[in-house]
């Protein structure tokens, strides 16, 4: 397994495939725990180190899912645990809590759920607006002195924020979504992470599923909900996944391979550590993704590819209006 720095603030060593568990816990239909157990261990097995997960994926069924899979092997595993999203009774969003006290209420839950006594990464998923980013990242630095925490990540925020984030304590990286048709960050995110030896940890790579040709499964799909995937958007997207498959077909790969290969790429050509997480449910899906890491695209193969699925062809955003207004990285 290859591996990078986590930024100049971050883990030395972290596998340059993450695994991101919210799929496992209801997020996308139904899973099965054994199975998604099974992943967690295949996936250490393969090298990869870094295991994303939120406090409310599943209300909490995530962190204990992960504490059950990482049993008598904790020491393998790089945590990275996002909080402060607010659920309702009926799973809605309700907005983001980042008060000091807040914070150290939540961490104190995740370690019960996941068995241990520190995360490795700990983040903020969304910009609470009315706290100072500094007063959160002062919470979570309390909690680092204290070994609760060994490193401070940012999650879906911009550039003012990044900074002042960094001018508390050093930032190991920004989990953000990006992927061949989410290249928000490109213009104004990355030049300044590189400036300040921040990493990334990609989300979204496969854009949920979009790019290798995945769509909604039911009424408990988080997708059914996506503009990406509605109506006439998600049939002008679908081929956008047909072009990829057909170039990924010359590639002798699948278009999840190109596509996780792409994103692995775009860090070494923009000088920032990345990591690009992948959302394998299945241990399938696992091999699938594991063979990205194969998967050599030359410049010409990325000027191809790029020409081919311009960021700008792709339909919808990829959250409804009412998130995208809660993302500070989009502001």
């Amino acid at each position: 397994m290859a591996t990078t720095r986590l930024g100049t603030g971050g883990p030395p060593t972290v596998s340059r495939l993450g695994l991101g568990c919210m799929g496992m816990s209801g997020m996308y239909g139904a899973s099965s725990e054994a199975e998604s157990i099974a992943t967690i261990h295949a996936a250490l097995d393969a090298g990869i180190n870094l295991i994303d997960t939120g406090d409310f994926y599943g209300m909490g069924h995530n962190e204990t899912l992960i504490g059950k899979a990482l049993q008598g092997r904790r020491d393998q595993a790089l945590l990275s645990v996002k909080f402060g999203a607010l659920r309702d009774p009926a799973g809605g969003w309700a907005g983001a809590d980042g008060r000091p006290a807040s914070v150290r209420n939540f961490l104190a839950y995740t370690l019960q759920r996941l068995g241990t006594d520190h995360v490795d990464i700990y983040r903020m998923a969304r910009l609470d607006p009315s706290v100072p980013i500094e007063d959160t990242i002062g919470a979570i630095a309390d909690l680092v002195k204290a070994g609760y925490v060994r490193h401070i990540g940012l999650s879906e925020v911009g550039v003012e924020t990044i900074k002042r984030a960094q001018a508390v304590h050093p930032i190991a990286d920004l989990q953000i979504e990006y992927s061949l048709i989410s290249r928000g960050p490109e213009a104004g995110i990355f030049p300044v992470l590189h400036a300040l030896g921040i990493g990334v940890t990609a989300y979204g790579v496969l854009s949920r599923g979009l790019l290798a040709g995945s769509r909604p499964t039911g009424p408990t799909d988080l997708r059914q909900h996506l503009p990406r995937f509605s109506g006439d958007n998600l049939a002008r997207n679908q081929k956008l996944a047909g072009v990829l498959q057909q170039i990924a077909s010359g590639l002798n790969a699948t278009a999840s391979q190109v596509a996780i290969a792409w994103v692995l790429a775009q860090g070494r050509s923009r000088g920032v550590d990345m990591v690009a997480l992948v959302g394998s449910r299945t241990r399938s899906q696992l091999d699938e993704s594991l063979g990205a890491l194969q998967v050599a695209l030359g410049a010409d193969d990325l000027q191809r590819i790029e020409a081919a699925l311009p960021a700008e062809a792709v339909a919808g955003t990829r959250y409804d209006a009412y998130q995208m207004g809660h993302l500070d990285s989009e502001a």
